[in-house]
């Protein structure tokens, strides 16, 4: 019985509360406890047609090397990342504050959030030799709660008005970030 290697990526990120492929991304910035984001790290050009004064584009990437015989697998080791892209992050110069900022940079955290909620539930899982569509269905239910997180923060907050709602938002995603410390990149 031989062991055989094989690699397989996955990369569709949320943007937001929209999906688009990680070929057309660009350049990102992987989420870290080390930095936070800056106006000058949103680049893309403003919409004119919304009232949204900014949007963080943000995602997660996985990708995957698996050691299997022909009966199981053998070893799978999987690589799982917050990005934030900024060539599709936008803010409308002059309409936002420091307030708004940390509103975004917390979008960015929820990614992350949601990255290390995903990485806990590969830990936990047993996976056959149909690895790719159980991982596949890991991540894109990770992904809905992802966007499923990002509007509620959104409507509760009010997107940033609702200064004591954001205070209450920010505590609660420090929380659970801080209760998924085992499951953070090491950056």
């Amino acid at each position: 019985m031989g062991i055989t290697t094989t690699y397989f990526f996955s990369a569709l990120s949320l943007l937001f509360v929209f999906n688009i492929h990680a070929q057309e991304v660009g350049e990102s910035k992987l989420w870290s406890e080390n930095y936070q984001l800056q106006w000058s790290d949103f680049k893309g050009v403003p919409e004119s047609d919304t009232d949204a004064v900014a949007i963080t584009a943000s995602g997660i990437t996985f990708g995957y090397s698996v050691k299997r015989s022909q009966t199981e697998v053998v070893e799978a080791n999987f690589t799982i990342e917050s990005h934030f892209y900024p060539n599709h992050s936008w803010c409308k110069k002059g309409r936002v504050d420091e307030v708004v900022l940390d509103h975004e940079r917390f979008h960015f955290n929820i990614t992350e959030l949601f990255a290390r909620k995903f990485r806990e539930r590969i830990s936990k899982t047993t996976f056959s030799l149909k690895i790719k569509e159980e991982a596949d269905s890991i991540y894109k239910s990770i992904n809905e709660e992802l966007a499923k997180m990002q509007k509620a923060y959104d409507t509760a907050t009010n997107y940033s008005m609702n200064i004591q709602a954001q205070t209450q938002w920010q505590e609660l995603i420090t929380i659970e970030l801080n209760k998924y410390s085992k499951y953070k990149l090491n950056n």
